[in-house]
């Protein structure tokens, strides 16, 4: 008498999902971006619920590379650094912040001080990334009309200063 073992796919693929399961709580897989660029400070934004790394980016043919999913930073100056993301992902809600809402970037407390709307021919890099006199966040990220390559019309830009 011969005996047959034949495997269920449902129990099969619950039992596979169920280890990734596991795994993933255990070790804490993240997204393939993420663990792509050293990512050892935070930025939240408890007003709009926002809470991300932030990886450090270098400056390459004179443009910065905005990550696709966290904060990307870029110390410009003395007591200056520009904080850029993509408005269609981590910096959605961004336009919903105030004058004095507070930022946690780094492990220090910011407090929105100005918030603009600029054409991007408008935008100067230079004022931008220059040096404060108190330490300072710049966050930048597009506003305006989508022009479907990750680009738009606008930039909207928050400055906030060490509280």
């Amino acid at each position: 008498m011969e005996i047959r073992k034949t495997v269920d796919l449902r129990k099969l693929t619950i039992v596979l999902y169920s280890m990734f399961f596991v795994v993933y709580l255990i070790f804490g897989l993240t997204p393939a971006e993420a663990t792509q660029y050293e990512t050892a400070k935070k930025l939240a934004i408890p007003a709009i619920g926002l809470q991300s790394d932030v990886t450090d980016l270098k400056l390459e043919n004179y443009a910065l590379k905005t990550p696709d999913t966290i904060v990307g930073s870029f110390a410009g100056a003395e007591n200056n650094t520009l904080l850029i993301g993509h408005s269609s992902g981590i910096f959605e809600n961004l336009n919903l912040l105030k004058v004095d809402d507070e930022i946690i970037y780094d492990e220090k407390l910011y407090v929105v001080k100005e918030i603009g709307i600029l054409e991007k021919k408008d935008v100067d890099m230079s004022e931008i990334l220059s040096s404060r006199e108190v330490d300072t966040i710049t966050i930048m990220t597009c506003a305006g009309e989508d022009y479907g390559n990750g680009d738009a019309s606008h930039r909207l830009i928050v400055k906030a200063s060490l509280k």
